[in-house]
């Protein structure tokens, strides 16, 4: 058997990473040792931090060298083991690596996580189901403090994270308005996402929009961009509010120029009594098969829809990362590897 994958070629310069950062490279599949399950890889997920691995670590990870596979996290089937906790047929998601196949020894580092059979597609493992969702599960629940009656905020709202939120605040009983780029991500988000209202912060005045829907303030700011308009949003929040920060992918593209946006309006989370915090998805791992359980729920009843964003074949990995930076994806970007 044959494995490709795609390997680290070039640092990338500029916002958008090129194709030739990468090389396609083939390679014999080397038989498995005591211990080692061999995936073949279904889905394969993207996420702005990912071109960061490929410069630094992100902080998080060793810098990934020249000939080293681009790291990513995927769900696939196990189709041969010599590990007596994952058998063939089994459904994981973890760190696959931007590869067809993934020989894995079940240590930590890999994070795998066996997928739960249920009616949802395997491809939700990475979407509203994995990570993703837990991000905006617990981002909303735990870090906000949702309650019932309030109102939320979002940006990148049909983002992966922000795709999940709207329909997550109406079974809490609050109403949540999303920021997008476009008008028909703007109309994605009211028709199918949950959301009461949405803001185009590409050609509306965002602060008078804010105030038209939240004319008594925001309860909950989830933020996945930073930039400017964390910065409106900070003006706009009322007393005790909970200002959630998930994302900054603003701070990247201003990374480039070297001129990042200072806040302003910072004081405001002191001048009323108000929570801006961060968080880390991982420490709520034990916590994560709750999460998955109520969410599949949700999503079996009706109550929780969710967008996913597909494109098919490994090569379109460095196409799929590159439509984040450019906002061209509507919810959950997956490239399909293989049925």
């Amino acid at each position: 058997m044959k494995n490709k994958k795609l390997v680290l070629a070039a640092r990338p310069s500029g916002l958008l990473i090129k194709e030739t950062d990468f090389r396609m490279e083939e390679e014999d599949i080397r038989p498995l040792k005591n211990g080692e399950f061999l995936i073949k890889v279904l889905f394969l997920s993207v996420a702005p931090v990912m071109k960061f691995y490929m410069q630094d670590g992100a902080g998080i990870e060793a810098p990934l060298q020249f000939g080293d596979t681009m790291r990513g996290r995927g769900v696939g089937e196990v189709i041969e083991s010599k590990n007596t906790g994952f058998k063939v047929g089994d459904i994981v998601q973890g760190k696959c690596g931007w590869q067809e196949y993934k020989i894995c020894d079940g240590t930590p580092y890999h994070m795998m996580y066996k997928v739960k059979q249920r009616k949802a597609p395997y491809s939700t493992a990475l979407g509203v189901l994995g990570m993703t969702g837990f991000t905006s599960y617990f981002g909303l629940y735990h870090v906000g403090e949702l309650k019932a009656g309030e109102n939320v905020l979002v940006s990148a709202a049909t983002g992966g994270v922000g795709s999940n939120i709207g329909n997550l605040a109406k079974i809490k009983g609050a109403k949540a308005i999303g920021l997008a780029s476009t008008d028909e991500k703007c109309r994605l988000l009211t028709e199918r996402l949950g959301y009461v209202g949405a803001i185009n912060y590409k050609t509306e005045n965002i602060a008078e929009r804010i105030d038209h829907y939240f004319p008594n303030g925001i309860d909950v700011y989830f933020d996945n961009v930073g930039g400017e308009i964390l910065d409106i949003a900070l003006s706009k929040i009322r007393r005790y509010s909970r200002t959630v920060l998930c994302g900054r992918i603003s701070q990247y593209e201003e990374s480039l120029h070297k001129s990042e946006y200072s806040l302003k309006n910072w004081y405001r989370v002191g001048a009323t009594r108000s929570m801006l915090k961060g968080f880390f998805i991982y420490d709520f791992e034990s916590q994560f098969d709750q999460a998955e359980s109520q969410m599949a729920l949700w999503i079996e009843e009706g109550k929780l829809t969710y967008q996913e964003d597909i494109l098919e074949g490994l090569s379109q990995m460095p196409i799929a990362l590159n439509r984040l930076f450019e906002r061209k994806n509507k919810g959950k970007q997956l490239v399909k590897i293989s049925e």
